[in-house]
C-alpha cells in the first residue's frame, strides 16, 4: 500500500443497551476487547496515523490501550458519527492522503476486507468509498439507497420509510475518504433527523452534488461487519468467531 493512510476508530459511546458501566468497546470477545480486535486488524494496514475518538469513561479506554501507539481525540458530547469525525479535524488537518473510518465495536472485520476496500477506493480514484453488505437481518442498520445501480444516499433505520426498510443492502459504517475532501465538506452536514445527530453518511449526497466520486464496495460476509449493541449480540459474535477459528 503505497498511498498514505490515516485511520479513525470511533470509540466514544457508552453502549447503553449493554446494561453495563463499562465503555462499549471494552467488552470482550475471546478474552480480548472489541477495540483491540479492531486496532490489530487496522495496524496491519500500516497507517501513518491511528486516531481513537474517545468519550465515555475515556480514561478507562486509554488505560486499556496503553500498549499501543495512538493519537486520541475527545468527544465530550456524543452527537453522532459526523460530530465525532469533525473532532478529528485538528489532528488530521495537514494529512495528505486517505482516511479510513470505522467503529471500535466491529471485532470480526477482516484485514482482507479492509485491504480490498482500500484498493477499490484507490483503483476507482474515488473521493469516498462505502463498505456495504447484503443482510438477512437489516434492522438497525442504515440502508444503501440506489437509483438503478448508482449509489444515491444512506438512510438510517430510524429515518427510513416502509419501502426503505425492505432494502437488504446495509451500510457497514466503514468508509474511506480522501482526507482533504472529507474535512473540506464535513462542516456542511446537519442534524435534521429523528435523532438530532450529525450522521457521517450525510456527507455523501453533499459530495455527489459537488461532483465528487462516491462508490460502494460490497463484502460477501455480513457477519464481519456486525457490531454489538447488546450482551446477546456480543455472545452471537463470540460464537461466530469461535466457529470460524475451529474451521
Amino acid at each position: 500500500m503505497n498511498n498514505k493512510l490515516a485511520i479513525i476508530i470511533l470509540a466514544a459511546g457508552k453502549g447503553t443497551r449493554m446494561d453495563s458501566d463499562l465503555p462499549k468497546v471494552l467488552h470482550k470477545i475471546n478474552n480480548k476487547t472489541m477495540i483491540e480486535h479492531v486496532i490489530e486488524k487496522t495496524k496491519k494496514l500500516n497507517p501513518e496515523k491511528l486516531v481513537i475518538v474517545v468519550g465515555y469513561k475515556y480514561k478507562e479506554v486509554k488505560k486499556c490501550l496503553s500498549n499501543y501507539s495512538l493519537d486520541y481525540v475527545l468527544q465530550k458530547e456524543q452527537k453522532g458519527t459526523g460530530h465525532a469525525v469533525i473532532k478529528c479535524k485538528q489532528t488530521l488537518k495537514d494529512f495528505n492522503g486517505n482516511t479510513l473510518i470505522l467503529s471500535g465495536d466491529v471485532p470480526l472485520i477482516t484485514q482482507e476486507t479492509l485491504i480490498n476496500l482500500y484498493e477499490a477506493h484507490i483503483n476507482n480514484a474515488a473521493a469516498a468509498t462505502i463498505l456495504s453488505a447484503k443482510s438477512n437481518e437489516p434492522f438497525g442498520y442504515g440502508r444503501i439507497i440506489r437509483n438503478q445501480n448508482n449509489f444515491i444516499s444512506i438512510v438510517e433505520e430510524k429515518d427510513s420509510n416502509k419501502k426503505e426498510k425492505n432494502i437488504d443492502e446495509i451500510n457497514a459504517g466503514i468508509y474511506i475518504f480522501k482526507n482533504n475532501v472529507l474535512f473540506e465538506n464535513i462542516k456542511e452536514i446537519n442534524n435534521n433527523n429523528n435523532q438530532s445527530e450529525y450522521y457521517l453518511p450525510s456527507i455523501m449526497p453533499i459530495l455527489i452534488q459537488k461532483g465528487h466520486k462516491v462508490i460502494v464496495f460490497k463484502t460477501n460476509n455480513q457477519n464481519e461487519i456486525k457490531g454489538a449493541n447488546t450482551v446477546e449480540q456480543l455472545l452471537k459474535l463470540e460464537t461466530y468467531a469461535e466457529k470460524k477459528t475451529k474451521n
